[in-house]
């Protein structure tokens, strides 16, 4: 085991020289567990994990890109990249923040003069390894285009990469003045590089270039290994040279990597030996002939590509493509999934899917699925699989958590950056598993921006488009789908400003090489073509890249796209594809009603399940689907409606989702009623899997209409009343007006903008005849036959209103708002479309978003909406008590994961125009100061009557009806 004073002392270092170096500190004591840390041990430390990460972690994909680009010496070069990132830290600017830590500095003949005090001047270690290493990259290297790809690496390791104007300290002090400074700069770096198997720092040039996403991907594991290595608790501090060595790092890095239960995914995952094996052997379906299109194009696939699948709602879409993304991975050496959805309710049940398909591999594999969303922890799956080992709040950690339950600044422990970065200490809660090796999943990756870091993944679509955001640690995020297979369900659901980000993230994927597959049942042409075209300019690192995409001959149809030897290749499905059902004529009717207290909708509802039947009302405004509750109830409905919209609290709204889909979904049995109404929000326009007899929705765009009758006649073999034979729809949330114009609900129009609503209000006059003509139906549509040219009509140039409604007026407005919503959404996307032909990472943060929260990020990707999480508190002449009536103390203080858990039961997002006055008025009650759940949630605190003031309103909650606002 030969320590670093040995590999010093062999590269014919002095005596002196060997003193200063191995002074050197790279964690003090004051905030890594008591003892201090040198800095080459902290390296080495760093390249261990490397090494480790390389062997289980890293997909094969991305091992072989570092092989190419090294010359063959892929695990070395990683491990060497990984560790040199913190060579600044031999700088006077860091070895003086600890008084302590810098008097052997110091006395060892390392000295410096007064340092700018101001922290806005201070010098980073990040930017000052990166100015030691730039000149010597390019002079010993004789590669400026090498070097000018690899200093970013080690100037953007805290989250931010600078441009090369920044390499410039204010003060030349901070960086170090005279020899002894250099000498010890100099050895620092080869020293490292000798001891991790380079001769020298020529030795590790690199013989080819990563692209830019690459890079990205790649910044973000070494951050990782850096974060793995900072641990304290994994990673004892080294105050004795001597001590410190590869050897001893080895070991250090696999004891740590086995008591944190870290691994990757697959693996090397087998190449299926027949083609429709992952479709009907692993998750037991009988293919479809669309779900065979999908696989087959997965076959067919020359390169990593994108795959666009549309198929009518309850095709079996994300079946087929779970299976699509195991052909890929195996193909193309992936080692992962990540499938995003569009919100937190549709996330939990393709969660507990991709689980069943995850333990088909191997049954240990599911502890490697995150759930990625703010809600999770009331998902019973994951609490089984992912808090069963808990011993109590201390331990409890959130990923990316919307609600910032987490310290925010919170991202790898105690360590000297924190200070630097004017971050507050972490304390660690010392709740780690005694064990040398966990049995269960890896804690560490709940920590904060690592959730993406899990081999397998399900969460929020934000998620991707965070990491297409130029926001601090974006490489963090990309590193998490960087060697996975990315799945993107309901991708229509994007609007215009969010799908700018989505834009921006399959440029980069393109370019990184991850395939990527869409799914969609309404998907417009143009987005199918911009997604090609986005996708293929990364993958042909050139900007504004058109590759026309056929016309499919069908519906269902996959269409891919791919770059091959510098060509982009764009096709479609070249024959027709059946559905799995024929299509059905689905009755088109109106049901005029804009008035606000639902009584005509309860009274239509009432009348059409006299003899039975389920009915799903959808509407577009909370305050709507409230007063139709309301007005059942008044007529004898009680127990047989259930009310589902976004202002319910987290435990109410996941009791009532799942009691939906056990008493609607495929396998109802005899528990399917003989008379239930639903009313919700948009929260059933998709992937909410339950069958319908009737369906009552206020009036939408065409796509969103369109995937709301998907919830219609969904499953086959439901029984159903005789009145109810054939599917039904009545549009509702529009009337009448001057010469036949309708008139919209205020909500709609303020949601979906008019020219959207005009179109669909004449669409569906064509199925279901003239608005004032009431409830006569027509001729109706054939779903899902009709599907893609009535979302192509919707979408299309060509004018479909009759003149008198001001179509062409209402268009330009909306085309306005649109272009504008696109120009907002510019100033936070990762790459502005000048520089998407920048070869490197450098200056890819300059003027970026500083947006630290996940609340602050979601602003960032939904048109900066930002929406504010509260806790539903009742006051009580004794203290406080959770929203179900659990007492949590006179302070709110809690001291059980039970009481915890009901509390955070009662969490509720306030609607948007509420939160500023809730930031500004709402506060943790003082019992949740030391508790991490609880620490930064804002408590909202019902008086006796049940009601809290809130700026200039009055809100309450019902444990029916949810949150209630009274204006003020």
């Amino acid at each position: 085991m030969r320590s670093i004073v040995a590999v010093m002392r062999v590269m014919g270092l002095s005596d002196e020289a060997i003193a200063r170096v191995s002074r050197l500190w790279g964690k003090s004591a004051a905030r890594n567990g008591g003892r201090s840390h040198l800095l080459l041990g902290h390296l080495l430390d760093t390249a261990a994990v490397a090494e480790v990460m390389w062997e289980r972690y890293l997909s094969a994909a991305l091992r072989r890109r570092l092989e190419e680009i090294s010359g063959g010496r892929g695990r070395v070069w990683f491990m060497w990249i990984c560790g040199i990132h913190d060579c600044g830290k031999a700088c006077p600017a860091f070895q003086a923040m600890d008084d302590v830590e810098a008097a052997p500095v110091r006395a060892a003949g390392l000295t410096w003069g007064r340092l700018p005090a101001d922290r806005r001047q201070r010098w980073r270690h990040d930017v000052a390894g990166a100015a030691l290493l730039r000149p010597r990259l390019v002079a010993e290297w004789g590669s400026a285009e090498s070097a000018a790809w690899v200093w970013p690496l080690v100037a953007g390791h805290h989250g931010a990469f600078p441009s090369v104007q920044g390499l410039q300290p204010k003060h030349r002090e901070a960086q170090g003045r005279g020899a002894a400074w250099a000498e010890a700069q100099r050895a620092v770096v080869d020293v490292f590089t000798r001891a991790v198997g380079f001769q020298d720092l020529a030795g590790a040039r690199p013989v080819g270039m990563l692209n830019r996403a690459e890079q990205l991907g790649l910044s973000g594991l070494i951050v990782m290994a850096d974060w793995i290595a900072s641990d304290s608790e994994q990673f004892e501090g080294l105050t004795d040279a001597r001590k410190i060595s590869l050897a001893g790092a080895r070991q250090r890095a696999e004891a740590a990597w086995r008591r944190l239960g870290m691994r990757g995914g697959w693996g090397a995952l087998a190449v299926p030996g027949d083609r429709f094996a992952p479709l009907a052997e692993r998750l037991k379906v009988n293919p479809r002939a669309s779900q065979r299109e999908l696989v087959e194009q997965a076959w067919s696939l020359p390169a990593p590509g994108l795959m666009v699948a549309e198929a009518p709602m309850g095709e079996g879409k994300t079946k087929a493509a779970l299976a699509a993304a195991e052909v890929l991975a195996a193909r193309f050496g992936l080692d992962g999934v990540f499938v995003a959805m569009p919100t937190q309710a549709t996330s939990d049940p393709m969660y507990e899917q991709v689980l069943e398909w995850v333990r088909s591999f191997e049954p240990d594999l599911e502890a490697q699925v995150a759930l990625l969303h703010g809600k999770r922890r009331f998902n019973p799956a994951w609490r089984q699989i992912w808090e069963h080992e808990r011993t109590g709040p201390a331990g409890e950690s959130d990923a990316d958590d919307e609600s910032a339950l987490l310290d925010p600044f919170d991202v790898y422990g105690a360590t000297e950056e924190d200070a630097e970065y004017g971050m507050p200490p972490w304390m660690s809660d010392g709740n780690h598993a005694p064990q040398e090796e966990r049995d269960g999943p890896a804690q560490w990756f709940l920590g904060n921006k690592r959730g993406l870091l899990t081999a397998f993944a399900v969460g929020t679509v934000d998620h991707l488009l965070h990491a297409a955001t130029r926001t601090r640690h974006v490489m963090l995020r990309f590193a998490g789908l960087y060697g996975k297979v990315v799945v993107i369900d309901e991708v229509h659901a994007a609007d215009v400003y969010m799908r700018q980000f989505l834009l921006e993230a399959l440029r980069w994927l393109g370019q990184a090489r991850v395939p990527v597959v869409l799914l969609s049942a309404t998907l417009p042409p143009a987005q199918r073509q911009a997604f090609v075209d986005a996708y293929l300019s990364g993958a042909l690192s050139a900007a504004d890249v058109h590759c026309a995409v056929p016309e499919p001959a069908g519906y269902p149809c996959v269409t891919v796209a791919y770059a091959l030897n510098g060509t982009p290749v764009a096709t479609s499905s070249r024959e027709a594809v059946p559905s799995w059902r024929a299509s059905t004529p689905t009755r088109i009717g109106w049901l005029p009603d804009i008035a606000e207290d639902g009584e005509l909708i309860a009274s239509a509802i009432e009348e059409e399940v006299a003899g039975g039947g389920v009915v799903l009302v959808v509407v577009n405004a909370v305050v709507r689907a409230q007063a139709i509750h309301q007005a059942l109830m008044e007529k004898g409905f009680e127990g047989q409606v259930q009310l589902l919209h976004g202002r319910l609290c987290s435990a109410h709204r996941a009791h009532r989702t799942e009691e939906c889909l056990r008493l609607l979904g495929p396998d109802p049995g005899e528990e399917r009623p003989e008379r239930m109404v639903v009313i919700a929000t948009q929260l059933a326009e998709q992937s909410f899997d339950i069958d319908a007899d009737l369906l009552i929705t206020d009036l939408a765009p065409v796509d969103l209409l369109l995937q709301r009758i998907g919830r219609l006649h969904r499953h086959s073999g439901t029984r159903r009343p005789a009145a109810f034979s054939e599917p039904r729809v009545l549009v509702t949330g529009v009337a009448g007006g001057e010469g036949g114009r309708p008139r919209f609900l205020p909500a709609s129009k303020a949601i979906y903008g008019e020219w959207a609503l005009l179109r669909a209000a004449a669409l569906v006059a064509d199925a279901a005849g003239p608005l004032d003509a009431g409830t006569v139906r027509g001729d109706g549509w054939s779903i899902p036959a009709d599907v893609p040219g009535l979302v192509a009509k919707a979408y299309g140039e060509a004018e479909v209103c009759p003149p008198h409604w001001g179509e062409g007026a209402a268009r330009a407005v909306w085309q306005a708002k649109e272009q504008q919503r696109e120009k907002n959404a510019e100033g936070f996307l990762l790459t502005r479309p000048r520089e998407w032909g920048t070869p490197t990472l450098e200056g890819l943060h300059y003027a970026g978003s500083r947006a630290a929260s996940e609340e602050d990020l979601d602003a960032v990707v939904r048109d900066g909406k930002r929406s504010v999480e509260a806790v539903i508190v009742r006051r009580s002449p004794e203290g406080y008590r959770a929203v179900d009536g659990t007492w949590v103390g006179v302070h709110g203080e809690v001291d059980d994961e039970t009481a915890v858990g009901r509390l955070l039961g009662g969490t509720v997002r306030l609607p948007p125009r509420l939160a500023e006055a809730a930031e500004a008025e709402l506060a943790p009650l003082p019992g949740w100061a030391g508790h991490p759940w609880l620490r930064y949630a804002r408590a909202l605190v019902l008086d006796d009557d049940g009601t809290a003031v809130l700026g200039k309103d009055r809100v309450g909650y019902d444990d029916v009806l949810g949150l209630v606002v009274e204006r003020g």
